[in-house]
């Protein structure tokens, strides 16, 4: 079985945000789980990056390939091929104009992005042929991929790398499609979509263009999968959601297991495992003493590592702390994103100078020491589709105080609903009611130490590596290809 792997970003070759988590981690760990099955279920699956300025500067050197070129209208754009390894899948980086220079993963320019993952989207089918390689599946991820799905039914079938593809696609996050770009897609010769469950608007979108020609479409958790055909969440396509809900399927990501272990973690000043669970507070005081927290009885430092964006519900565990400054936490965030959110957490250290610690960066060493030192990891999402940190939080015993939404709501065990086997906290409605009346009840139980030892176990007990989901994926892809014989 031949997948091509399409993805505008994966570690460790490049990270903006948690896709950079999934596509890094699902190839490689479809890769290894097959090799266990024989060789006539054996997963040839290939990924395919653009080779993105900050890759280049990462220190990724790819051996070089050839060129080949694609077409933008009357003219032929050049594309280079790089190649390159992880844990045994190749890996191909493709480059070319659109590409070139020192412009960023993700830029606010939606004509600048449109362009860069369109010609990306098209190349990568071309390097099927580049290669003489014949795929089987071909998987995308979110918008910036979705036009090759687009392409191959439009524009290759007659090729015969691509003649029998089956299309997959994996949404992520929704709201973002792609929007303003129906004179790129035209450019590229990609014509509006003539799926009738289609809003007229998303005609000419990538994302929900793509999906229109999808095979199957996988929603990054179950819950999500069923909240997308709502109008609260369906962002306009919830009518196309409910006409194709037959191949709608939801599958939890995962997290990196051996990156995420507390047992063996280089970046924490303290290791640990579920049975010596005490040693954590090491953890926590290490981070009160460096940034000048003083320790405080029978109150959990409260943590936030996330973009900085509405979507998130910043703003709701600001304000909801702000209505619990009676009951005894400390809290530190971490996280870049809209300058208006990262001001408002600036402004709560400010009205909180002995409680509150606030930093606007993206640190890989310090989000590990959160982890590990924290005692109760706020995600007050409106939305979240998955969601990888409140996973990591379990596995280092730092327990989630959530929104029951998407994701949040298929990886968290209520306490309240299960006292005895709970793994965190959930509360119905993102505001900051809601979160200060979950809030309150946490600090109640982290102030019975024997409760609260039991839910760290509980929660570090959870198990959501890659190993069950990259199953579900190959049986995913097993389904599709049925349907070609």
């Amino acid at each position: 079985m031949h997948v091509l792997f399409l993805a505008a970003e994966a570690e460790p070759f490049v990270k903006i945000g948690g896709l950079a988590d999934v596509a890094g981690a699902l190839p490689v760990a479809i890769h290894h789980i097959s090799e266990n099955f024989g060789e006539k279920n054996k997963v040839d699956i290939r990924m395919v990056l653009p080779f993105h300025y900050a890759v280049k500067q990462n220190g990724v050197s790819p051996k070089y390939l050839g060129e080949f070129q694609i077409k933008k209208g009357q003219a032929d754009l050049n594309c280079q091929v790089y190649q390159s390894m992880k844990n045994g899948v190749p890996v191909y980086f493709i480059d070319g104009p659109p590409l070139a220079g020192r412009s960023t993963v993700y830029s606010r320019n939606p004509e600048l992005d449109g362009e860069k993952y369109i010609f990306f989207s098209l190349a990568a089918l071309k390097l099927a042929e580049f290669l003489d390689w014949r795929v089987d599946i071909l998987h995308t991820n979110d918008w910036h991929t979705a036009p090759a799905i687009a392409a191959l039914k439009i524009h290759y079938r007659s090729t015969k790398c691509l003649s029998n593809t089956k299309a997959l696609h994996t949404l992520h996050n929704l709201p973002f499609m792609g929007s303003n770009n129906e004179k790129t897609l035209a450019a590229y010769e990609l014509s509006p979509g003539e799926d009738p469950s289609l809003p007229q608007w998303a005609r000419h979108t990538p994302l929900p263009l793509g999906l229109s020609y999808a095979d199957q479409i996988i929603v990054v958790s179950p819950n999500y999968a069923s909240e997308i055909m709502t109008e609260a969440h369906g962002c306009g396509l919830e009518g196309f959601f409910r006409d194709r809900k037959q191949c709608i399927s939801g599958i939890l990501n995962g997290i990196d297991t051996h990156l995420w272990n507390p047992e063996t973690d280089p970046l924490i000043p303290q290791k640990f495992t579920e049975k010596s669970i005490g040693k954590r507070l090491v953890n926590k005081r290490s981070l009160l003493q460096r940034y000048n927290l003083p320790e405080m009885d029978g109150g959990p430092l409260l943590i936030l590592i996330s973009r900085m964006d509405p979507q998130k519900g910043i703003d709701i565990a600001l304000q909801g702390l702000q209505d619990c400054d009676a009951l005894p936490w400390q809290a530190i965030f971490l996280g870049t994103g809209d300058p208006l959110v990262e001001n408002l957490a600036r402004d709560l250290e400010k009205k909180y100078p002995q409680r509150v610690r606030t930093f606007i960066e993206f640190n890989t060493p310090l989000a590990h020491q959160l982890y590990a030192g924290g005692d109760i990891l706020m995600m007050p999402s409106r939305f979240e589709p998955c969601g990888l940190a409140q996973m990591i939080a379990m596995r280092y015993g730092c327990i989630p105080l959530a929104t029951s939404t998407g994701g949040l709501k298929n990886t968290i065990l209520p306490v309240e609903n299960n006292p005895e086997g709970g793994t965190g906290f959930l509360f119905e409605q993102p505001n900051p009611a809601h979160f200060s009346a979950t809030l309150q009840q946490a600090i109640k139980i982290y102030q019975n130490p024997d409760q609260w030892r039991q839910i760290q176990k509980n929660a570090m007990q959870s198990d959501y590596s890659w190993g069950k989901s990259a199953l579900e994926y190959m049986h995913e892809y097993r389904a599709l290809l049925t349907t070609n014989e």
